[in-house]
């Protein structure tokens, strides 16, 4: 009778704590119908402040809102660069917006997607609109933008960063001596350092030279920039770098980086008086994410269309999602797009270090297909290297920020040997029969041979000349300048443009306007792809082990690249063409 209670009681509980469940999915499920049923547009006040401030990671592509967005009962306010860029381009005519106040923190975007919103609002002054800036802690990235404002303010407070880049690596070789792992490389490239963390602990000196280069020239673009809309010498922004000059409000002050130390009440005054609005009355202000949900930009009544496709992520096979480059999924879209009379033109947007081979391989001879019969401009965002730029090598044009990082030609394989850990960590041995001498080849479970790690070094030198020859096809360069420039090296968009791997500086708008001159168009629509996952879809797909991922990296923020990374490489089969490293540049 005890057990019959006892398993009538687990029964009961098992049953309500899935039914406590369910009514959770079930809120969350009904909440994101409600959320994206709702087609009501957002109506713009008369003399109203475009209210931006970035919190939230920038993508290329606005995200659909996924299970935790739509548990919180509130709209999702993650917007990508797609539609930032569009409705700063709609503010600009948009009679009901007088001009945009920005509060800015730190922005979790790379140089180059801050260089486009950049650029995006120098456009948005030419209108004769204003842009001013409050701040109570700065980063270096935030002041970038901050710097095209009219006025920057600071809080009496505050903190401005200003130190210039520092680009740093995770290191996991001790690690794995600790683990008893043997980290088994076999690469070409002098500079091909993806695989450096688990055999070193610093950087080599070839790799701190490439390192050099790249974010001094990134630096060098940041102060040009700066200088150019602040009137200050890039010798003299360079000193206040050097010397940490800025230590107080009043030394960014006094050096011109803000022009007020005021308190934010201080400033809606001044915003008041400038939108002759009376001190009792409040400012008519929208959030940018909110203005995203007003009237979308009228687009133009035609047919023709160009087709933007959105590469986000490590390069891999399968179908692939907004944080993975899947061969399957991107190459299907890229035939789509080929194979439609409509769709006039290809905007081929990517952001990734790199992955897999072959599964760059297949992108790659889609892209190069498509743009025999119409324009493929192929748009770096912050990074475009390695299996990035397998992939673009034979596009129509290659368009690039000068921050971009992008190059990194060369490959590698790293097979992991395992024996020390299983053997003097564990207490497990490993033994095996096969039919043939070397049937064993590739184990994870013991150090390769002599023979084996010759086959490697002879498809990883196969790959490399490979690679080496579809740029040299694609970029119309000799293949003896695109070795002696390749070798991993990684670029900056700068000096890919010097060296003839890109053809010229711009955005993702930069590039849909070349795509529209290449195919003779005055007007168009833009067609987005792959097409975004339902969200109720994504949402019910989340529930579940994928919700654990995403708080991990909520909680860890960018540190969760390491993590990712690692994870990525471990996993890796096959030859692989990455990026040196997971670097944080800040």
């Amino acid at each position: 009778m005890k057990s019959f209670f006892k398993y009538l009681l687990a029964t009961v509980t098992g049953f309500f704590i899935s039914l406590f469940l369910m009514f959770i999915l079930t809120i969350g499920i009904v909440s994101a119908i409600v959320s994206y049923s709702d087609n009501e547009v957002v109506k713009v006040e008369k003399n109203s402040i475009l209210h931006i401030s970035f919190n939230d990671a920038i993508s290329d592509r606005t995200p659909e809102p996924g299970l935790l967005e739509a548990l919180s009962l509130t709209p999702s306010n993650k917007i990508g660069l797609n539609d930032i860029l569009k409705y700063l381009k709609k503010a600009k005519t948009d009679p009901n917006i007088r001009g945009i106040f920005m509060e800015l923190s730190s922005i979790q975007a790379g140089i180059s997607t801050i260089d486009e919103i950049r650029e995006a609002l120098i456009d948005f002054k030419s209108s004769g609109k204003f842009v001013k800036t409050y701040s109570e802690y700065m980063s270096q990235g935030a002041y970038y933008l901050a710097s095209v404002s009219d006025d920057i303010y600071l809080n009496p407070e505050g903190i401005i960063l200003f130190k210039g880049l520092n680009a740093q690596v995770m290191f996991f070789k001790g690690l794995f001596e600790k683990l008893d792992i043997e980290a088994q490389v076999v690469r070409h490239g002098t500079y091909k350092s993806a695989v450096e963390p688990f055999l070193e602990t610093q950087m080599s000196e070839a790799n701190r030279e490439q390192t050099k280069t790249y974010v001094q020239s990134i630096w060098k673009n940041m102060l040009n920039a700066i200088s150019e809309s602040r009137g200050i010498e890039t010798s003299t922004l360079n000193k206040l770098a050097d010397g940490l000059e800025i230590q107080h409000p009043k030394d960014a002050y006094k050096h011109k980086l803000v022009d007020s130390l005021l308190y934010k009440d201080q400033i809606i005054d001044e915003l008041k008086d400038l939108l002759g609005v009376k001190a009792k009355e409040d400012i008519n202000s929208i959030s940018l994410a909110k203005y995203t949900r007003s009237k979308a930009p009228q687009e133009a009544r035609t047919r023709d269309r160009i087709a933007i496709i959105y590469a986000n992520g490590t390069i891999g096979p399968g179908s692939g999602n907004d944080a993975y480059i899947g061969s399957a999924g991107i190459s299907r879209a890229i035939r789509r797009a080929r194979q439609n009379d409509k769709i006039k033109a290809i905007v081929f947007r990517i952001n990734s270090g790199g992955g897999d081979v072959v599964a760059s391989e297949v992108i790659r001879r889609e892209i190069e297909l498509a743009a025999k019969v119409k324009p493929l401009i192929a748009s770096y965002g912050d990074v475009s290297a390695s299996g990035g730029y397998w992939c673009t090598c034979q596009a129509t044009k290659i368009i690039a920020n000068k921050t971009c990082l992008t190059g990194s030609i060369g490959v590698f394989a790293m097979l992991p040997n395992l024996q020390g850990l299983l053997n003097k960590k564990l207490g497990i041995t490993i033994d095996n029969v096969g039919s043939n001498k070397n049937s064993s080849f590739v184990s994870t479970f013991r150090p390769l041979s002599e023979l084996e790690r010759a086959k490697m070094q002879a498809s990883v030198d196969n790959t490399y000349d490979t690679f080496i020859s579809h740029i040299a096809n694609g970029r119309k360069l000799e293949k003896d300048f695109i070795d002696d420039i390749g070798q991993g090296r990684v670029w900056s968009g700068e000096n890919a443009l010097e060296l003839g791997l890109i053809d010229e500086f711009g955005g993702l708008q930069k590039a849909i306007e070349l795509a529209a001159r290449e195919a003779s168009l005055s007007e168009y629509r833009i067609e987005e792809l792959p097409a975004q996952q339902d969200p109720i879809e994504a949402i019910v797909k989340e529930w579940g082990a994928a919700t654990k991922v995403n708080l991990l990296e909520q909680e860890l923020g960018f540190h969760f690249n390491f993590i990712k990374s690692l994870k990525d490489l471990l996993k890796a089969k096959g030859v692989q063409a990455r990026l040196p490293f997971e670097m944080i540049i800040e």
